[in-house]
């Protein structure tokens, strides 16, 4: 077995931080590195059992002190609405939020709760949303913010057009089209942060590829069986071969959310072949996620979808 990665983290004690699909895989990772750096957690999930597992295992493993799970499901704007009422009412600021929870690939076109593609909604709008209102409590503590994307946002298109995928459905160009306006958010959070002296520090991290539930059995979401390409990840993963761990996996978005020298407006991943695996680093920016006017878009039709303005 290959020695596990690290890297240097910064005393995290009395920040509080917020991981979303911290429940498994890479988010658990996410989560247990900043609880061993001393961070408080806050968990929000959307299923209670895992969460509560997750939890037991994060403190098992590090000693870790305040660890909160909370219930979450970000394709329900209702949902996201809850969760931020609470902790803007609790009022603690949150110093740290690492957006990573995402699905991918239905392999038949499910909507959420609130009529968009799921996709769409888990990745993007639902996250979006989340950083909108929770911005009072972002802004008070000059956050790190840090979006998890994907290397498919370095392909495919945003479906300006038909952003919910009525037409001609694609389960991974509906993927790349929603990691795509995830990141261009985030682009143009950190520009707005700039403009209006929040304090926010928005960047953006990938984890390379590695073996999680991302491509595993989903009943839920019409995957009966794993998909051929986790089953060859894994062998790979357990091996060292070219695929990270979840725990390597994770260094990118721990990296980019706490290291003094990670940088607003930026991109962390793996340094190893192909960006596929290794120590994270900064890295070019993907090609679609430099464009202003595409952030500034991505920014409008995420309020006019979901309702929600951005208010400091």
């Amino acid at each position: 077995m290959p020695k596990p990665l690290d890297i240097p983290v910064p005393d995290l004690s009395g920040k509080l931080a917020l991981v979303t699909g911290a429940s498994d895989g890479v988010g658990l990772e996410i989560a247990a590195r900043l609880a061993r750096a001393g961070a408080d957690i806050l968990m929000p999930v959307r299923n209670p059992r895992k969460g509560e597992a997750a939890v037991t295992q994060i403190r098992q493993r590090t000693q870790a002190g305040s660890i909160r799970p909370l219930p979450l499901d970000l394709a329900s704007l209702g949902s996201v609405a809850t969760l931020t009422a609470q902790l803007n009412d609790e009022g603690r600021p949150i110093d740290l939020l690492i957006a990573n929870a995402g699905v991918m690939n239905p392999p038949t076109r499910q909507l959420s709760a609130d009529g968009f593609e799921l996709q769409l909604a888990t990745n993007h709008l639902g996250h979006f949303a989340l950083v909108a209102q929770l911005l009072p409590l972002l802004v008070a503590a000059k956050a790190h913010v840090t979006s998890q994307v994907s290397i498919a946002a370095d392909q495919g298109a945003v479906n300006w057009d038909d952003p919910n995928w009525e037409q001609g459905y694609d389960p991974m160009k509906a993927y790349s089209s929603s990691k795509i306006a995830f990141g261009l958010f985030a682009m143009e959070l950190q520009r707005r942060s700039d403009a209006a002296a929040w304090g926010i520090r928005s960047n953006l991290s990938h984890p390379g590829i590695t073996p999680t539930n991302l491509l595993a059995a989903q009943p839920g979401m019409g995957r009966s069986a794993d998909t051929t390409a986790v089953r060859v990840i894994r062998a790979m993963s357990r091996r060292g071969i070219l695929f990270g761990t979840p725990a390597s996996a994770a260094l990118s978005a721990v990296c980019a959310a706490t290291s003094p020298d990670a940088r607003g407006g930026h991109l962390y991943g793996p340094k190893g072949f192909r960006h596929l695996s290794g120590l994270p680093a900064e890295q070019p920016l993907y090609s679609r996620l430099r464009s202003e006017p595409d952030a500034q878009r991505a920014w409008e039709l995420s309020e006019r979808l979901t309702g929600v303005r951005v208010k400091a």
